[in-house]
């Protein structure tokens, strides 16, 4: 028995596990399933909302009134924790990594619209990240808020839960299904939604190897951080797993110019994959893992297997803000 702790209903799930047979029968390889995180909501859309239902709990029943969180100009994140808090009634404050574009587009668009406060920050003060966050913190208390801050992707042991859940309705999905895939392939970006895959593929024996292909950050700064988030995890659970047993597996080789910035190749992938199977993936996260999957695909990294499944974390509002780039006249 694993004892949740107390989570909010703002997701859309469970969200379907479905078949790419096309892409699958071009490639010759295993047959690909998509989990499709992207339907967990419309303007909440991706993989954040999961972990939010946890985070935004321990957040209300902390007495928060105001969510602090960050994350780059385009954040699916800080979109989810814009929309949410509208939903919820909280007052949200989004410290962005950039400078203030000339126009709002795709996700801070949305940021906008939900009547979110924000504030942009070029990436030699964000560095200053836990500063920023103590002066805004103390600025609503002065205010006579109740702040409560969040760190990026929500990816930290509350946040976990999220994707353990998730690795509860895959379960249920590989038995409906009958299918035993041999890996879970995953964009990592923050680490929260890998950790929770990983420490929920052993509560429930999934039997399964969970891949982050990393689309920012190098191999070994997602092997402590992932690690250090499955030890947050540990640390407000009750349970006896061994944290410390569990191999994780990443794949840095599909990074290109670094966080938000895809290659052709990427642009040519999520053209191709929309048209083919109907499936939009977005530059910053998806595209760029799934064009990973596809280039470990074709060495014959998967040759033994016989399914796959992706997890889609959602993305599609950032794909506007890099429209100019999808070679679309």
């Amino acid at each position: 028995m694993i004892n949740f702790p107390q989570k909010l209903n703002l997701a859309q799930t469970p969200t379907p596990l479905q078949p790419l047979d096309r892409i699958s029968d071009e490639l010759g390889g295993p047959r690909i399933w998509v989990k499709r995180d992207d339907m967990t909501g419309c303007a909440i859309s991706g993989n954040k909302v999961r972990k939010l239902e946890f985070v935004l709990a321990q957040a209300l029943s902390e007495g928060a009134d105001t969510v602090l969180t960050c994350g780059g100009i385009q954040s699916n994140h800080c979109r989810a924790t814009a929309i949410l808090g509208a939903q919820l009634g909280l007052k949200v404050h989004l410290i962005l990594r950039g400078t203030k574009p000339a126009e709002l587009d795709g996700n801070l668009l949305l940021d906008h619209l939900s009547g979110a406060n924000v504030s942009y920050y070029p990436p030699s003060e964000y560095q200053r990240l836990d500063q920023l966050f103590e002066q805004w913190h103390k600025y609503y208390q002065h205010q006579g808020r109740q702040p409560f801050s969040i760190p990026t992707g929500a990816s930290n042991g509350m946040g976990a839960w999220g994707y353990i859940n998730c690795a509860r309705e895959l379960a249920d999905d590989f038995i409906n299904l009958k299918i035993s895939p041999s890996a879970i392939v995953c964009a990592t970006g923050s680490g929260g939604t890998q950790a929770g895959l990983t420490i929920g593929s052993h509560l429930y024996q999934l039997d399964t190897l969970v891949l982050g292909i990393a689309v920012c950050d190098d191999k070994n700064y997602f092997l402590r951080k992932v690690r250090d988030d499955m030890r947050a995890w540990k640390q407000c659970s009750s349970s006896t797993l061994d944290i410390e047993s569990i191999e994780i597996h990443l794949n840095d080789q599909h990074i290109g110019p670094g966080y938000a910035k895809a290659t052709p190749e990427i642009f040519a992938t999520i053209r191709h994959l929309s048209a083919l199977e109907g499936l939009i993936l977005d530059p910053v996260y998806s595209g760029k893992a799934f064009h990973g999957l596809i280039q470990e695909i074709k060495a014959g990294q998967f040759s033994e297997s016989s399914d796959l499944v992706f997890i889609h974390t959602g993305g599609l509002f950032g794909l506007f803000a890099q429209r100019d780039q999808l070679g679309i006249i």
